[in-house]
């Protein structure tokens, strides 16, 4: 059902995982579809085979941590497709594991720059487009650990609260410009993230967090896709600075 048809949607982080998958419901639903990532050659890969199924994408390589690539990023997108409805700003990484006291200043910066600053950035350009529209609609990446404690994750944890906070913000100064913006909160999915943890020893405490999950199991990254699409979606006209928690039941 092309929904979207005519429309424009911006994925980060849209390689693989949450993001390709979101990519491919935009493209599913009928929008023009950039996909954004670091890594272009992956990035690249993920475009032509969504091109190859006859949706129409771009491929941008791009780190969200450097601000002149995001501003590059929204240009190129419009430059293409002549303008910008959707974004779904997902890219993100994991810090790695230590202590509040032993947490380092370089991994403090590292998952800042990506998690926190980089939703900032993104979120900054598109509104930039987006508000010369008077219309678009923004979801940001958040998780279950913007809104819960975790130990020896504190680095990550305040970056995705920090999401959380600047989405609300922002929602509340575009609402009455014809702009939407949410955040999504995925709880345990299987994704690259979740095969980095296991390949990092935390086979354990994943398959221990998986059992604590009431829908016994992990989520597949199309249903955080079907969630972004819908805050995207007229349907979803009414819903503004709210944070969806999709995670199985987890956090109750």
């Amino acid at each position: 059902m092309n929904i979207m048809e005519g429309k424009v949607a911006l994925v980060t982080g849209a390689a693989s995982g949450l993001g390709y998958a979101t990519a491919k419901a935009f493209a599913e639903a009928g929008a023009a579809v950039a996909l954004a990532d670091w890594n272009e050659k992956t990035v690249q890969d993920a475009a032509e085979k969504l091109a190859a199924e006859g949706y129409k994408t771009l491929a941008i390589q791009c780190d969200v941590s450097d601000d002149n690539q995001v501003e590059k990023m929204v240009t190129t997108t419009v430059a293409a497709f002549g303008r910008l409805d959707y974004a779904y700003n997902n890219a993100g990484v994991q810090n790695k594991l230590a202590e509040a006291a032993d947490q380092t200043l370089e991994d403090f910066e590292r998952v800042n720059n990506i998690n926190y600053r980089g939703i900032w950035s993104s979120m900054k350009y598109e509104l930039q487009q987006m508000r010369k529209q008077g219309s678009g609609a923004i979801v940001n990446c958040s998780s279950i650990g913007g809104i819960r404690a975790g130990a020896q994750r504190g680095v990550y944890h305040g970056a995705k609260h920090g999401v959380i906070g600047i989405t609300i913000s922002a929602a509340v100064e575009y609402a009455g410009q014809g702009i939407r913006i949410n955040s999504v909160s995925p709880g345990l999915f299987h994704t690259a993230m979740a095969d980095e943890m296991i390949a990092g020893g935390q086979k354990e405490a994943l398959e221990g967090m998986v059992k604590m999950v009431p829908i016994g199991r992990m989520g597949r990254p199309e249903e955080i896709a079907n969630a972004v699409v819908f805050l995207c979606s007229d349907a979803a006209g009414m819903i503004v600075g709210h944070n969806l928690v999709v995670d199985g039941g987890l956090t109750i």
